[in-house]
């Protein structure tokens, strides 16, 4: 089990709360808007390899300070801060979507605090032909259809990624606005916030993942991503779909730390 560290930042104005675990090389891990934060078993996988820190962002759980961040670049040097907090000079990051987005813009504005980048599932481009979805704008019985692959009851899922699959679905609607509406700052009205100007300056070798049945960021976003990091390699993974990490688990967890090894 994880222990909970809790971290004060710029003298009382933030409160972090952060789950750690494992040994070896630190890594970073950022949650997505929705659907899942904190631990899970694709994290205890990695901590066998690593030693995972895993935030609630700001305004998730019981970390705080929320509406002292006005955009997404004042969210990532609060990154830095915390890093510099737990005494990390230096992480792989890993991030999904909207901890992907996060990630993506810590490797760009600092590169030196990022070893290895992995991507999974981020947002952080736009396409008007394929429309990120607005997650703001979905009930919660839309939500529960769309964050999971139309192939999530398939016998190629393990028994524990099925029952994942299932505490979380259970769970989903009663954090919803709160999520939501930190999320949603940084967010909305659509995910774009120049990224695409500052991705030449990422220099980590960069991991892009993708479920195949993404119905939340299309994949075809993985080509673009793939397009504006130097190097980039891409996974695309059957039979996930946006909670690709919680419907594949194992998988997931595999892939990454083969690729940061």
């Amino acid at each position: 089990m994880p222990e909970t560290l809790n971290i004060s930042l710029r003298g009382g104005d933030f409160e972090a709360e952060v789950l750690k675990d494992g040994s070896g090389p630190p890594l970073f891990y950022l949650h997505g808007a929705i659907g899942q934060k904190g631990w899970a078993p694709f994290l205890d996988s990695l901590a066998k390899q690593f030693t995972v820190y895993a935030p609630y962002l700001p305004g998730y759980a019981k970390s705080s300070g929320l509406e002292k961040l006005d955009d997404l670049t004042d969210l990532t040097l609060y990154q830095f801060e915390l890093l510099d907090a737990l005494g990390v000079s230096k992480a792989h990051v890993v991030g999904h979507f909207f901890g992907g987005m996060i990630a993506a813009e810590m490797a760009a504005l600092s590169p030196s605090y990022v070893d290895k980048l992995v991507l999974a599932a981020p947002a952080g481009t736009w396409r008007d032909e394929a429309p990120v979805a607005d997650l703001l704008a979905m009930s919660a019985d839309q939500l529960q259809n769309e964050l999971w692959s139309s192939a999530s009851s398939s016998m190629s899922l393990s028994p524990a990624d099925f029952e994942a699959n299932s505490r979380l679905k259970a769970t989903l609607a009663a954090d919803r606005m709160q999520d939501l509406t930190a999320a949603g700052k940084f967010l909305w009205p659509i995910p774009d916030k120049g990224l695409k100007r500052r991705a030449y300056r990422i220099k980590a070798p960069t991991l892009v993942m993708w479920g195949e049945n993404d119905r939340i960021v299309p994949s075809v976003y993985a080509d673009d991503f793939a397009g504006l990091i130097s190097g980039a390699t891409v996974s695309l993974m059957p039979n996930a779909g946006h909670l690709l990490m919680i419907e594949r688990a194992e998988v997931f967890a595999d892939t990454v730390a083969d690729f940061l090894k």
